[in-house]
């Protein structure tokens, strides 16, 4: 996957992960486009989760549990979003599952495990083959 534009939305749990995960975007030279949210004040997941989905080809994703998250993108067409809280998760969706957003649970990874999982996640690309043969069994969202 040639990332362009990574997309980047939190609700306010994940907020202080985001802030890292940008720095990260751009320390790495990524270009990036921030859906939100913007403090740690209480707010409701789907509200960022739903224009980052609209908008992207590629993306990370940052809620508490990163199940809501998750959850919500997943219901975008397009949009392969898998929860990885580790380096080896986050590399095995990119090669067997072809997800293009990483969610991230903000309550439960650290910011040195968040780089384990981005460096993990931009550098694994789909195997296809056999997994190729699987995802195409994953219905695809209309409208």
């Amino acid at each position: 996957m040639e990332i362009k534009t990574v997309g980047v939305a939190c609700d306010h749990a994940g907020y202080p992960l985001k802030q890292f995960v940008i720095q990260y975007l751009e320390e790495h030279k990524y270009a990036y486009k921030d859906f939100g949210c913007n403090s740690d004040l209480s707010c409701d997941y789907p509200d960022y989760a739903h224009p980052l989905a609209e908008a992207i080809e590629s993306g990370i994703a940052i809620c508490g549990s990163g199940e809501g998250m998750a959850i919500a993108l997943n219901k975008h067409q397009g949009v392969r979003a898998g929860l990885v809280w580790n380096k080896d998760v986050a590399e095995l969706t990119r090669q067997h599952n072809d997800a293009n957003v990483a969610v991230l649970p903000g309550r439960f990874i650290d910011n040195k495990t968040a780089e384990k999982i981005l460096d993990a996640f931009f550098k694994a690309s789909f195997e296809g083959g056999r997994h190729d043969r699987r995802v195409k069994k994953i219905p695809v969202q209309q409208g």
